[in-house]
């Protein structure tokens, strides 16, 4: 036999040669490699959002139109101009679009057929208000347009779209709306065509878009549209000609009808009515 056969699995194994061994070697470039831990992360503020996308969403323009008007300086945030690439804004901020302020709300109509015993207001501590009635038709800040007395009936829409406010408010122009009012006594005709030819109050001209009788009613029953936004100036009309007011209740805006929507409850407006809203 040979030396090497003999010596064959006796001798003193080698450190590198047995697996095990190798495993449990700390000798230098063998020692267990320690991952580095990862740096924390800083926790973005939820609050703020990319200036484009806040522009986008706002439906000014796409967010990559907005970093073009962002760069020639049509966009301002609380009063200052912004050129900065990937600024981000808090939403309580102001930012304004070539001049105009906008929100990053998507916009959004809801047309609530108004019950008694609410009061049309965003303020607290009023009791029972219109807010409450709509709290569950979206997250965005709507707001009522105009307004409708606690115990008067009827349609008021809610809106975050300004240029539809202005429509509204625009004292020339305006939005129609039509009430059906129920008076204590009969109107008498002639009071009926003072009323539709317009007559002045303490100096101020009192006009009207429509007024007449409803057909198939008593001579208190009276249809009549206006476009002010409040509806104080009815009571204000038939004060003058020594009426009292009953019942108030808006059946109409513009286009917008009660159709469909029972007391009490609100529907959104289809695209089709909003188009046509702001045609009107």
């Amino acid at each position: 036999m040979s030396r090497n056969q003999d010596s064959k699995g006796k001798g003193k194994t080698s450190g590198r040669g047995n697996a095990n061994s190798k495993n449990k070697s700390f000798t230098r470039g063998n020692a267990p490699f320690k991952k580095k831990p990862k740096p924390a992360k800083q926790a973005s503020n939820s609050d703020e959002i990319r200036l484009n996308k806040y522009i986008a969403n706002s439906g000014m323009c796409s967010r990559r139109e907005a970093d073009e008007n962002i760069a020639i300086g049509l966009v301002t945030v609380n009063g200052k101009i912004v050129t900065e690439m990937g600024y981000k804004v808090k939403r309580s901020d102001e930012v304004k679009f070539d001049g105009q302020r906008i929100t990053p709300e998507a916009k959004v109509y809801v047309l609530l057929n108004k019950p008694k015993g609410f009061a049309t207001t965003t303020a607290e501590g009023k009791g029972r208000t219109v807010m409450d009635l709509v709290a569950n038709a979206t997250s965005a800040n709507i707001k009522p347009i105009g307004r409708l007395g606690r115990n008067s009936l009827g349609l008021l829409l809610f809106t975050n779209d300004d240029k539809v406010v202005q429509k509204f408010t625009n004292s020339k122009n305006g939005v129609a709306r039509l009430f059906q009012v129920e008076l204590d006594k009969n109107l008498k005709f002639e009071d009926l065509k003072k009323i539709q030819e317009g007559f002045k109050v303490e100096g101020k001209l009192v006009a009207v878009e429509e007024i007449s009788y409803i057909q198939g009613e008593s001579k208190n029953q009276v249809g009549i549209k206006i476009k002010n936004t409040g509806n104080t100036i009815l009571r204000t009309i038939f004060d003058h000609f020594n009426y009292d007011l009953v019942k108030i209740d808006c059946v109409a805006i513009g286009h917008l009808t009660k159709k469909d929507i029972p007391r009490g409850h609100w529907k959104h407006l289809t695209e089709q009515e909003v188009n046509t809203l702001k045609m009107l």
